[in-house]
């Protein structure tokens, strides 16, 4: 476990060259050692068939002179003479392998060497391919081979055998060279393998090594930077891709965490400074005049109700990030509109409330309390900005592949510019107006976090003095996963 450990503390540099050199290396030695023993291979099957093809026509004209008789002795001599050349020598056996003659003239030529009864017995028999090497009686490795003598070429009968042998000097040198070249080869492939494979695996992991600095560079609170591989397509340039969109994205999550704190301090303060000033002014005397006391108490009142609500809907929106408190179930749409309707005039005071029934078997699997929640605040939204006398619709309906349920209005509209901004947090396009109506701006934020825990998309369409529609889409097929983030799942 210990070495395991001390391999991972080394550098992936230093182990993926290590590991590419172990390869190269095994592949090499594999590679070597199959074309080695293919040469010696051809080498010595060679030697040996050079060796048969210049004492076959030898062997067939002293077999014509042997005529009818079955004894190789009276040619023996001649026979083994007319084989023998200064490095091979032929020894004559007869059929029950005794030595008969060699052809051995002078000093230089190879000495005979005694038979092996072994291979000997075989070639008795009329084995034509018996042949072996010695290395450990001779000072050079020895190449031996039998060829059986027959009386005719269509007689199986074996009337003798001639062996022959030779040093293996030349082959030797050949293949030592062999294996020179081939462990020379192998060095020069490890070092030049070595040496690239730490620049290959530099320049693979040049890109990591920048990742790396700018993970430091953000943990030390510069959000701002990014690796930029805009021409890497592969792992590694989806990683770095993958490493700047998820850098993106926290500094966009930090930007909307420092505009969401300074926008709640910001209306927070703005009731604690009108309560202190209305405090402030009772303790100066205002209680002795009883009018005044009561406007100061009631306007304190308003700022507290007005406290109240904007913990509420802060409260409602970090239960959003908390995804087990929610319950989510098969709704009926038909029936939860049936009630919702009722429940949704009480916002809708002297305006006329109208319901667009859409398929009555259509289900939603939601959680009926937040989805509610959602629902009033798009109401109260339009209610606010629709004047009496005017006209508020609700429905729903499916629509390619989702659910939809709309809230919409014939009232003020909303202006271009504020459209891509209203379901920010805080966020009202005219603030004076919003504050005479109570509103701190997170009702359409709370809308479109409810709906994102839904799995779907909250749009709106709107123009200016004709109303507005927003619409919630939400997928069929949608389950929460476990974590509580939204999946869709196919239909069925």
């Amino acid at each position: 476990m210990r070495r395991w450990n001390r391999w991972n503390n080394l550098p992936l540099r230093f182990r993926l060259t290590f590991l590419y050199v172990c390869l190269l290396g095994i592949l090499m030695v594999v590679l070597g050692a199959l074309f080695y023993y293919d040469v010696r291979s051809f080498l010595i099957d060679s030697t040996a068939t050079r060796l048969r093809a210049q004492a076959k026509p030898v062997v067939d004209e002293a077999l014509q002179n042997l005529g009818s008789e079955s004894d190789v002795t009276g040619i023996s001599e001649n026979l083994s003479r007319s084989i023998t050349s200064r490095d091979t020598t032929a020894v004559i056996l007869d059929a029950d392998g005794g030595y008969i003659a060699d052809g051995r003239t002078l000093e230089e030529e190879a000495p005979p060497v005694p038979p092996n009864a072994e291979y000997v017995g075989r070639a008795l028999g009329g084995d034509n391919e018996v042949e072996y090497i010695d290395t450990a009686s001779f000072e050079e490795r020895m190449l031996f081979l039998f060829i059986p003598l027959r009386s005719a070429a269509d007689n199986d009968e074996v009337i003798g055998a001639i062996q022959l042998n030779t040093p293996l000097t030349f082959t030797d040198e050949l293949l030592s060279q062999e294996r020179l070249l081939i462990v020379t080869g192998v060095i020069v492939a490890l070092v030049v393998g070595t040496l690239g494979g730490f620049w290959i695996t530099g320049s693979a992991l040049a890109p990591l090594r920048r990742m790396v600095a700018t993970c430091r560079r953000v943990a030390s609170g510069d959000l701002g930077e990014r690796v930029n591989l805009p021409h890497r397509k592969d792992e590694v340039g989806q990683l770095a891709a993958a490493f700047d969109d998820m850098a993106e994205r926290i500094e966009a999550t930090f930007a909307s965490q420092r505009r969401f704190t300074a926008d709640a301090a910001h209306e927070l303060r703005t009731p604690l400074t009108a309560l202190g000033g209305s405090l402030e002014v009772l303790m100066r005397g205002s209680k002795d005049d009883p009018e005044a006391m009561n406007r100061l108490i009631q306007g304190m009142h308003r700022e507290t109700l007005r406290l109240g609500r904007l913990a509420e809907q802060l409260l409602d929106m970090s239960r959003l990030e908390a995804p087990m408190a929610t319950n989510y179930e098969d709704i009926s749409l038909a029936k939860f509109f049936e009630e919702f309707s009722s429940q949704a005039g009480h916002l809708a005071v002297n305006r006329n409330l109208v319901l667009e029934k859409g398929p009555p078997d259509t289900k939603l699997h939601a959680d009926p309390d937040t989805f509610k929640q959602a629902l009033f605040n798009l109401t109260d939204n339009a209610a606010q900005h629709t004047p009496p006398g005017g006209e508020i619709n609700l429905g729903w309906s499916e629509e390619n592949g989702s659910i939809e349920v709309w809230v919409a209005d014939d009232g003020e509209g909303i202006p271009p510019d504020n459209i891509p901004h209203i379901f920010e947090p805080f966020y009202r396009g005219d603030r004076s107006r919003s504050r005479r109506r109570g509103g701190a701006g997170l009702g359409l934020a709370l809308v479109k976090n409810i709906t994102e825990s839904h799995g779907g998309k909250v749009h709106v369409e709107s123009e200016e003095g004709k109303g507005s529609r927003f619409t919630i889409a939400v997928p069929k097929g949608f389950r929460p996963l476990r974590n509580g983030s939204p999946r869709k799942l196919p239909e069925g």
